[in-house]
């Protein structure tokens, strides 16, 4: 049974947070990609979390809230993606690239289980944001494999 747990505009923080978290990570991880097979396909998906961080920011407004500019300490795991590139290389990358989209759909369907997201929050996180972030996983797997 779901439950309310934050008020719409905290979780939509709360996942804004986390897209400007991934944002981040995509850039670190594209300064070690430059001219590398699939750094074309990084950068479509960096793009990807720079929208979904606008809807979000656009629905904090809309919920009367002020969005958060930040990751907060979702930052540091995009300076942990750096540092990870740096030693170890591309491969590396990827992977920690991939721990944060599994970490994303496990933000966004906890969100769907609060019962105070308004319905239109919903919309867009199970018919948009959720299935881009799956798609994503299935995108850096096949990078990978090309490595």
């Amino acid at each position: 049974m779901a439950t309310k747990t934050d008020s719409p505009v905290e979780t939509l923080n709360s996942l804004l947070r986390g897209e400007l978290s991934a944002c981040e990570t995509y850039q670190q991880a594209l300064a070690k990609f430059d001219s590398e097979p699939g750094a074309a396909d990084l950068r479509r998906l960096h793009q990807e979390h720079v929208q979904a961080a606008n809807e979000l920011r656009a629905h904090v407004h809309q919920f009367g809230g002020k969005p958060d500019h930040d990751s907060g300490s979702w930052g540091s795991f995009a300076k942990a993606v750096e540092g990870v590139a740096k030693l170890f290389g591309c491969t590396a990358a990827l992977k920690a690239l991939k721990e944060g989209e599994e970490h994303g759909i496990n933000s966004y369907e906890s969100a769907l289980k609060d019962a105070g997201l308004p319905e239109e929050c919903r919309a867009m996180i199970s018919g948009r944001l959720l299935p881009q972030a799956r798609s994503h996983l299935v995108e850096l797997d096949r990078i990978m494999a090309a490595k």
